[in-house]
């Protein structure tokens, strides 16, 4: 079939077209593959009636009693504290310096969900009527198998006043995913449950929220 004039310069025309459409169309998918959605995270925090203390001076971030200060891990999300109280107001100080400090405790723990439900039902039913009677037997299974891992987290900080020893404020934040999700991985929840600890500063004493 003979190439009519001006068709392969048609057809590179379409071609770049269709190529200027997919490409950001691919970047923008591979894009919102890197970000993992967040929580939903329940927050709990409780301070003084007089905040006035809090979010400024130095402040030293450590590991909470009976926490392994060598873990790599609980320095991971000590680092997202410490990042969180810096963008409040706070200046860094050295371990055992600063005029509050910072405890972070951390508990992680992986666990099997169980269903609520007996994977196999059996069901009886029968009717009666002028016309007759019936009864019949139904039987249902559920072959979907166990639920998904999961790794719940715990971040709970308590801030404290050096020199009399006394808790400013405190509060704890927890979440639970599939262990298969990328915010299972210390490196992306870290930084999202310190956010979500510390959103709102000092927030209502008592008062639990749930950050999404």
């Amino acid at each position: 079939m003979a190439t009519r004039p001006g068709q392969n310069r048609h057809d590179w025309k379409v071609t770049r077209m269709k190529t200027r459409l997919i490409a950001p169309l691919t970047a923008l998918l591979a894009l919102s593959a890197c970000v993992a959605p967040t929580g939903p995270i329940e927050v709990t925090r409780f301070h003084v009636p007089d905040t006035s203390q809090l979010a400024k001076g130095t402040i030293a971030v450590e590991p909470a009693a009976g926490m392994d200060g060598q873990s790599l891990e609980l320095h991971s999300f000590m680092a997202a504290v410490r990042s969180e109280l810096q963008r409040l107001g706070y200046s860094d100080a050295a371990a055992g310096s600063g005029n509050q400090v910072a405890l972070v405790r951390l508990v992680r723990q992986r666990y099997q969900p169980e269903r609520a439900r007996s994977p196999v039902s059996v069901g009886v039913g029968g009717s009666t009527g002028s016309y007759g009677s019936g009864l019949g037997v139904g039987i249902g299974l559920n072959l979907s198998g166990p639920p998904p891992e999961q790794v719940e987290t715990e971040l709970a900080v308590a801030i404290k006043d050096r020199k009399s020893d006394k808790v400013l404020w405190e509060g704890r934040a927890s979440f639970a995913v599939r262990a298969s999700s990328p915010l299972a991985q210390t490196q992306l929840g870290a930084p999202k449950m310190a956010a979500a600890l510390f959103a709102g500063f000092p927030g209502n004493s008592g008062e639990t929220i749930t950050v999404r």
